[in-house]
């Protein structure tokens, strides 16, 4: 009673999905922007009356008399589809015959409908009853047999262009009364209704009427099912486990049948034998890799899943950064893996156009064998766009016409099977070869369409780390020509003391104090030239700004030094003379920027120095009174290499001076008025209880 109870509940909630289902479809159908053609105004009816139908059956249960009528109306509409469908695609003297045996059917159905209501209306005891629901199971029975002849002959004679309309719709009503026929079967072989297979009705029903309504909704001539490569592998491992278990059933039986003692000796020898087999074939690498091309060959119209394939080879590209899996490894792994190939190797041409050997994926002995392919093969490669299908080229049979001897690494006994070019924009950026698949096969059109395809992708990917690699040697040598640049603006600037030395050097040479000071001054000199040697000598590994507590006036005390006897330079001190900076590169641009001051000064004119600053920040102003410059050339010319107002300048000063002082974390500032003069300002961190030496300040000053 318990079971009957829940397969009761599962009949109620069964046909009301039923009818919900059949009533949304309905709805759908009807307000499709379709024409309203004699199929479409029959499915919509039928939908109609199958929900009517499911929605009886749910509220009073499949004995009323009312759920009977209504299964009746159901099946007449069933057959007025499958009329309007061969009105609609076979020929009149057709049309004429069909009309005859859906009539038969019709009055079939209308005779168990008119034996059930004799069974309600004459209460003849139980046994009529049951004979009624055995006649009426048996009419049933007739007219799904009578309905899937129907729909074979409408689907086998339909021409190509109507098949592909009526396709869905004979899916679905023959799914119908399939069920219907397996339905009755049961009913007329048990004399009752059967509750597991009535609780279904109701699902069934709905499912097989979704592509009904689809079909008639719309334009499903292009519609086509196709599982996806994933699906139809499982799918033949649950038929292959089906299979299995079918043959174990069956020799259980078969041993059931046999003697004890034979019984169990059979059972032993076929376990052994079944482990035995699957010892040796499951961890087979050339068996699994047989039924993969015997499962895709013969099950599948493309060998290949080419949104499977080209995910792989995107995530195998995208895996860089480990240790020796570097993009030249990467993309011979990406084109093995698609033959499936054990082993693969990558050549690049050289500056001669040879195709070198660069990387060789699983392919221990190669490097040894090899180190480049074959002139012509190059050659070839570089004129055209072909996967070399080795065995071709063995036989002479190959687009290159007459070949030349493949060497001992490419020959017949060789593992190497096929050559694929790495092409960009017409351009050769290399070739693949590929290592023989476990199991062997013939290149065919698939293949070499699909190893083109991703052979011009793999060489994108080369050609932009070419690039890349071209622009990083390009950044590298432009660094080390900005820097010579900047040398040679301190040699200038150095040979210019040097010079102002010299001519001193013959109105002063006999005084005892100049000659300290020249051998001084000759001293920096040197030093400075020795740090410009190591500068470039740090080519491509610029020194790190080494910041620290700097005491500006002595700073700027030294630097004035520099410039004796041919510059007047003021300094007043404010505030704490300290900054958190740089030194070495601090008084580099102090140079710079005093020097371009003194060159844009008049004859004698001052050049002012000025500190001013706090615990927060520091400033040192660099004011002349030279002919000052206009917005224009401040805004786009001051900081432009190799642009100077000056004839001699080379005009990277002022750009060093501000590269160096934004590299300690500084920034560099001008103000200038044509006529008035310029004031450069640099500011600096300054140092919360900077020391500050006053006596070495007034010295100084």
């Amino acid at each position: 009673m318990a079971d009957a109870g829940l397969w009761h509940v599962i009949a109620l909630a069964s046909h009301t999905v039923c009818a919900a289902a059949c009533a949304l479809a309905a709805i759908w159908l009807g307000r499709r922007p379709l024409p309203w053609r004699r199929e479409r105004i029959a499915g919509l009816v039928a939908l109609c009356l199958t929900g009517v139908w499911a929605g009886v059956l749910a509220a009073l249960g499949p004995a009323a008399l009312v759920t009977a009528g209504a299964e009746v109306l159901r099946n007449l509409s069933w057959l007025a589809l499958v009329h309007a469908l061969f009105a609609g695609g076979v020929d009149q003297e057709s049309a004429r015959k069909v009309r005859f045996v859906i009539v038969s059917l019709v009055f079939v159905e209308l005779l168990q409908g008119a034996v059930l209501a004799a069974n309600a209306l004459i209460d003849a005891g139980p046994e009529f009853a049951a004979s009624a629901l055995r006649v009426s199971s048996l009419f049933h029975m007739l007219v799904a047999i009578g309905a899937l002849v129907l729909l074979h002959n409408l689907y086998v004679g339909a021409s190509h262009r109507d098949r592909a309309s009526t396709r869905w719709v004979a899916i679905s009503l023959s799914a119908l009364w399939l069920f219907e026929l397996n339905y009755y079967a049961a009913t007329w072989l048990s004399g009752e209704f059967p509750d597991q297979i009535a609780a279904l009705r109701g699902i069934v029903v709905a499912i097989a009427f979704v592509p009904l309504a689809m079909a008639l909704g719309a334009d499903v001539s292009a519609l086509r099912f196709r599982a996806s490569r994933k699906v139809a592998f499982r799918s033949l491992s649950l038929l292959l486990i089906g299979g299995y278990l079918l043959a174990m059933a069956g020799l259980a039986r078969v041993l059931n049948l046999m003697e004890a003692d034979g019984a169990r000796l059979a059972q032993v020898g076929f376990l052994v034998a079944l482990l035995t087999v699957m010892a040796l074939w499951l961890p087979s690498e050339r068996f699994r890799a047989w039924l993969k091309v015997t499962t895709q060959k013969h099950l599948f119209s493309h060998r290949y899943d080419y949104r499977a394939e080209w995910l792989r080879l995107a995530d195998t590209i995208g895996r860089g950064g480990e240790a020796g899996d570097a993009l030249h490894l990467r993309v011979p792994k990406a084109m093995a893996d698609i033959t499936e190939s054990p082993s693969a190797a990558l050549f690049l041409p050289d500056p001669e156009g040879t195709l070198v050997l660069a990387e060789a994926w699983r392919w221990p002995t190669l490097a040894d064998e090899v180190v480049s392919l074959p002139d012509q093969m190059a050659g070839f490669l570089s004129q055209n766009d072909y996967v070399i299908d080795l065995e071709q080229w063995r036989s002479g049979k190959s687009e290159a016409g007459d070949v030349d001897p493949l060497p001992a690494w490419l020959d017949v006994d060789s593992a190497s099977w096929a050559i694929v070019p790495l092409r960009h924009f017409d351009r050769l950026q290399g070739a693949v070869l590929l290592a023989r698949p476990l199991i062997d096969r013939q290149l065919d059109w698939e293949d070499f369409d699909l190893l083109k395809v991703v052979g011009r992708q793999l060489a994108s990917y080369l050609a932009e780390q070419a690039g890349q690699h071209a622009l990083m040697e390009a950044a590298r040598f432009d660094e080390f020509n900005r820097r010579m640049a900047f040398v040679l603006h301190d040699i200038k600037n150095l040979a210019s003391q040097l010079s102002l030395l010299s001519h001193n050097a013959q109105r002063h040479a006999d005084n005892p104090a100049f000659r300290e000071d020249m051998l001084k001054t000759l001293g920096t000199s040197t030093a400075k030239l020795n740090g410009l040697i190591q500068r470039l000598g740090r080519y491509g590994n610029q020194r790190a700004p080494e910041v620290e507590q700097v005491e500006l006036a002595r700073l700027v005390g030294d630097v004035a030094t520099r410039f004796e006897g041919s510059l007047q330079a003021r300094i007043s001190i404010t505030g704490d003379g300290a900054a958190t900076a740089d030194r070495e590169g601090l008084e580099q641009a102090l140079v710079h920027l005093i020097q371009n001051a003194f060159d844009a000064s008049p004859a004698n004119a001052p050049v002012c120095v000025a500190i001013h600053g706090d615990h927060i920040g520091t400033s040192i102003d660099i004011v002349d009174v030279g002919e000052g410059m206009d917005p224009a050339f401040l805004r786009e010319k001051l900081y432009a290499p190799f642009v100077s107002s000056k004839a001699d300048g080379f005009g990277i000063g002022a750009l060093e001076a501000r590269e160096l002082i934004r590299a300690m974390g500084g920034r560099l500032l001008v103000q200038s008025r044509v006529g008035l003069g310029t004031r450069f300002t640099i500011e600096l961190a300054g140092v919360a209880s900077a020391p500050v030496d006053k006596k070495l300040s007034r010295e100084a000053a």
